[in-house]
């Protein structure tokens, strides 16, 4: 699998979520190679907490596949997943988790707590990039340019 191919498309949903205002984080869902769910933050243009790219990747993957039941799939995103998410890739039953930047302050991949280590039902594997320092760089492009 091409795992730059499909972090760099979660890259360009992140750059779209900031003409909106937004942290740009964003995320893919692929199964048997194919993208089949994109997302990427929307709480300010939406004004609902829970529009994380995580979630609405996993709103659009479940609508194409017909289930709930993710399993067998890949999570790209650019920033390591909240305790939101990380709960709803864990009920969705997604294989394996990829992400970009860690999160310090509400990482659920190990920044400040792992998850996807603890006792739940499923448990996907998890691993940090590819394209660390650009999912990085986004991300302080976008904080730099607030202050």
């Amino acid at each position: 699998m091409n795992h730059e191919y499909f972090m760099r498309e979660a890259l360009c949903l992140a750059r779209q979520a900031i003409a909106d205002g937004d942290v740009p984080v964003g995320c893919v869902i692929v199964k048997d190679g194919e993208i089949i769910g994109r997302g990427r933050n929307r709480r300010e243009a939406d004004g609902d907490a829970t529009a994380h790219a995580e979630v609405e990747a996993i709103r659009g993957a479940c609508a194409h596949l017909g289930s709930w039941r993710l399993q067998g799939c890949a999570l790209y995103v650019t920033l390591e997943p909240c305790p939101m998410c990380a709960g709803a890739i864990i009920n969705a039953r997604i294989k394996e988790v990829r992400y970009g930047a860690k999160e310090e302050k509400s990482g659920c991949c190990g920044s400040v707590l792992n998850l996807f280590e603890e006792r739940f039902n499923h448990r996907p594997r998890i691993y940090q990039g590819p394209l660390t320092e650009e999912c990085e760089a986004v991300l302080q492009d976008f904080f730099r340019n607030l202050r």
